[in-house]
């Protein structure tokens, strides 16, 4: 089991979205094991079980989650594997894979990583045309730069364009005082920074001011945008749909982790 399972997530990357292109290239592992279920708690998490023996991440870390909830959600993406382990249909394990591996151990570094989104955050830059995606992006993204006006003490600059506007140091410092400190939440508010390319968001998710379902529709409102001009396109959409269910799981830890 172990050679298997090392083959099957070895060399995880961080970048949920990196972890998903990576699977694509892998070959697809047959399913070696018959059940998949939760184990009693141990050091204060809950180990992942395959047949009833241990499993562990690509680092040889137990995998474990600190709630039952998650642990028992991980056990059912792995009971949902057919004939072949397909990690593509894993997001929380492979969540999970870098948050034990990768997180847990560099979590400075991580913190960081979303505090740098501050400083040029998705929602800082506004389109001045069309004149109904301008009131688009301000009917969905104004209330989110509110939020952290009041409730993190963080007024941010808006800009109109992509030319890099910079942003108070007092404000990038102030909302990065919310970045959660805890592995698993700060590795949830990680992928979802970059699934949507806003620290802001997935702050307003940690913190409770939206779900993960609303952030996902505020981050897309130029991309969706797009589509009802110009049309869908099934290969992005494919791709979205990937990006959607680590967004969906990065949400779940969040919730599960109050």
């Amino acid at each position: 089991m172990r050679d298997i399972f090392e083959d099957i997530y070895a060399n995880q990357p961080l970048d949920p979205r990196e972890a998903a292109r990576k699977s694509l290239r892998t070959p697809l592992r047959k399913r070696f094991y018959t059940s998949a279920s939760v184990g009693e708690v141990e050091g204060g998490s809950y180990p992942v079980l395959l047949d009833g023996k241990a499993v562990r991440t690509p680092a040889r870390h137990p995998l474990a989650a600190p709630t039952k909830a998650i642990a028992e959600a991980m056990a059912q993406e792995w009971e949902a594997q057919a004939e072949a382990i397909d990690p593509l249909t894993m997001p929380l394990t492979r969540l999970a894979n870098s948050i034990i591996d990768g997180v847990a151990t560099s979590q400075e570094e991580v913190v960081a990583e979303v505090e740098k989104f501050l400083g040029t955050d998705l929602l800082f830059y506004r389109a001045d045309q069309p004149e109904g995606l301008v009131a688009r992006q301000t009917e969905h993204w104004d209330p989110v730069i509110h939020w952290a006006r009041e409730r993190l003490g963080a007024r941010f600059v808006l800009a109109v364009g992509v030319i890099y506007t910079g942003q108070p140091e007092g404000s990038v410092i102030a909302a990065a005082q919310a970045i959660p400190r805890e592995p698993w939440r700060l590795g949830a508010v990680h992928a979802i920074t970059t699934l949507t390319g806003s620290a802001l968001l997935a702050l307003a998710v940690a913190e409770g001011f939206l779900d993960g379902e609303a952030a996902w529709r505020v981050a897309h409102v130029d991309e969706d945008w797009n589509m009802e001009t110009w049309g869908r396109d099934d290969a992005a959409m494919e791709r979205r749909e990937q990006r959607h269910a680590e967004m969906r799981a990065a949400s779940m830890v969040l919730v599960l982790t109050l």
